[in-house]
């Protein structure tokens, strides 16, 4: 593959990002700006902010988006082999099979982790 293959694709990048930057150039210049301590005030449901905006989240929450990401992944991958899994023969079997290993792994990982227990 040569590089002016991918051209158009520059070209598209480069005129969306110049679009971009000249509506929100317009916008910032014609566009009304009034700036209050209100309107800078973070927005939680209309009530005051209660403590730090920076707090500890707890573990459970990375054990939980982390198992999303194998299940997600794990269905990404799984639908479009399941239908051409006759054409893709051993080789294909092997390789899913490696795959489902790495996804395992991943799952026992959760499970000692804990994240399947629900409190």
């Amino acid at each position: 593959m040569a590089l002016q293959d991918f051209a158009p694709i520059g070209a598209l990048l480069f005129l969306a990002s110049a679009v971009m930057l000249l509506v929100v150039f317009i916008s910032r210049l014609f566009g009304p700006y009034r700036p209050t301590a209100r309107k800078r005030a973070p927005y939680e449901s209309g009530m005051k902010p209660i403590g730090p905006a920076i707090r500890r989240m707890p573990v459970k929450f990375y054990l939980v988006a982390v198992l999303f990401i194998l299940f997600d992944i794990e269905v990404i991958f799984f639908l479009p082999w399941a239908v051409a899994v006759r054409d893709l023969g051993v080789y294909g079997l092997i390789v899913m099979g490696v795959f489902l290993f790495i996804l395992t792994v991943g799952f026992i990982y959760e499970w000692k982790k804990g994240a399947l227990e629900w409190e």
